[in-house]
C-alpha cells in the first residue's frame, strides 16, 4: 500500500530553537511504500510572498482531505486542492482571516471548510474566496478578540490561543470541530453537543463509518461512538511500545480498518513542550524519537511497523492518507 503524508522541512538552526509559527522552510508531500519503506517527495512547495511573512514564516502542508481524485491541502495560510495522480493545483485560496490555518475539508455544496486555528474560528469559503460562514469555535462574535481589518497572514503567532482548534468534520449536514485547549470536538451548527476527550488535547476528527477517531498529542487513539456521542475506547500507544520514553507529539492517523491503524508522530521539541507539552511530566529533555508514521493493530495491541521521515526532510507530521 502506498500513501501521502504531508510534511515540512526545517530551517538550518545554530544555536536558538525557533517557535513552530517559523520553524519550516518548505511544506513537502511525500508518497510512502508501506512494504518497503521507500520515500518518495511528490511535491516542494513554498508559499507566494504575499501569502505569508517570508522573513520570520513558516511553510509546511497541514491537514487535509482526500477526495476522490484531489488531495485537499492546506499551508499556515493558504488552502489548495492537488488533482491526482500528476499534482496539479486547482481551486487555491487565500485570504487575510488565514492564520496557522490547520486543516481544510470540502463541504458537498463545493465550498471549503478551513480551521484558522490562529483566530480560534472556522471559516466556509467558497471557490473564489467569499466567506460564507464564520464561527468563533468557543461561540459568541468571531471578531471579538480580532479586527477584520488585520491581514493575520503576515502574523507569524497570535498565541496564546484560548481554543486552538485544529480540524473540522462532518457528521450529516452537521459541522463539528476539535477544541485542542478544551479537549473536546463541538458541534457548531448545532450547538450543546459536544464529545468529551479528557485524556489530552485532541487533534484529528476521521469518520469511518459508525466511529470517529481522535489522536491525542500525548500518544492516544481515541474512538468515539456518532450516534451516541460517548467514547467507546482508547487506545494507549504507549502501552504498545513500552518504557522508551515519550514518542513524540502524536497527531494524523489513517484507520485501514477496525483493526488496523497507521499514526503519525512529530519530534518533540524544546519550543512546543514549553508552549503545550505539559504531557511531559519530568521535564523536557532532547527526545530520541524521529518523525514519523507507525503502523498499530489495536486489537493485539502491537506496533507492527515505523517509517522514519527525517532522512527525506520528513520533520512534521500532519495527516496520512490512501495514495491508492
Amino acid at each position: 500500500m502506498k500513501l501521502y503524508v504531508p510534511s515540512g522541512r526545517e530551517k538550518k538552526r545554530l544555536l536558538k530553537d525557533l517557535p513552530e509559527s517559523t520553524l519550516y522552510e518548505k511544506a513537502l508531500l511525500f508518497r510512502v511504500d508501506s512494504e518497503s519503506g521507500a520515500v518518495e517527495t511528490c511535491v516542494e512547495y513554498v508559499s507566494p510572498p504575499d501569502a505569508w511573512p517570508v522573513a520570520n514564516g513558516s511553510v509546511s502542508f497541514r491537514a487535509g482531505t482526500l477526495l476522490n481524485d484531489r488531495l485537499y491541502l492546506c499551508t499556515l495560510t493558504e488552502i489548495f486542492a492537488c488533482r491526482l495522480p500528476g499534482f496539479a493545483m486547482e481551486d487555491y485560496i487565500s485570504i487575510p482571516c488565514f492564520n496557522d490555518v490547520h486543516h481544510v475539508c470540502p463541504t458537498p455544496q463545493g465550498s471549503f471548510l478551513v480551521c484558522s486555528t490562529g483566530l480560534d474560528m472556522v471559516v466556509e469559503v467558497a471557490r473564489g474566496g467569499k466567506v460564507l460562514r464564520r464561527w468563533n469555535v468557543l461561540g459568541g462574535d468571531p471578531w471579538g478578540r480580532f479586527s477584520p481589518d488585520v491581514d493575520y497572514r503576515m502574523v507569524h503567532s497570535t498565541k496564546p490561543h484560548q481554543s486552538h482548534p485544529n480540524f473540522v468534520f462532518r457528521l450529516g449536514n452537521q459541522i463539528w470541530v476539535t477544541r485542542f485547549n478544551q479537549m473536546d470536538a463541538v458541534c457548531l451548527t448545532e450547538p450543546g453537543l459536544r464529545i468529551d476527550i479528557a485524556v489530552q488535547r485532541p487533534h484529528d476528527g476521521l469518520v469511518c463509518g459508525d466511529r470517529i477517531y481522535f489522536t491525542t498529542v500525548n500518544g492516544n487513539v481515541v474512538i468515539a461512538d456518532r450516534r451516541t456521542l460517548a467514547v467507546r475506547e482508547v487506545i494507549d500507544l504507549n502501552a504498545i511500545n513500552g518504557p522508551q520514553g515519550p514518542l513524540g507529539w502524536c497527531r494524523g492517523l489513517l484507520p485501514l480498518d477496525d483493526r488496523l491503524v497507521w499514526v503519525g508522530f512529530t519530534r518533540v521539541r524544546k519550543t512546543q513542550f514549553m508552549e503545550n507539552l505539559n504531557w511531559l511530566k519530568h521535564g523536557f529533555r532532547d527526545v530520541d524519537r524521529p518523525t514519523r508514521i507507525a503502523l498499530y493493530d489495536v486489537k493485539a495491541r502491537q506496533c507492527l511497523k515505523e517509517i522514519n521521515l527525517e532522512p527525506f526532510g520528513g520533520g512534521v507530521v500532519f495527516g496520512i492518507y490512501p495514495a491508492e
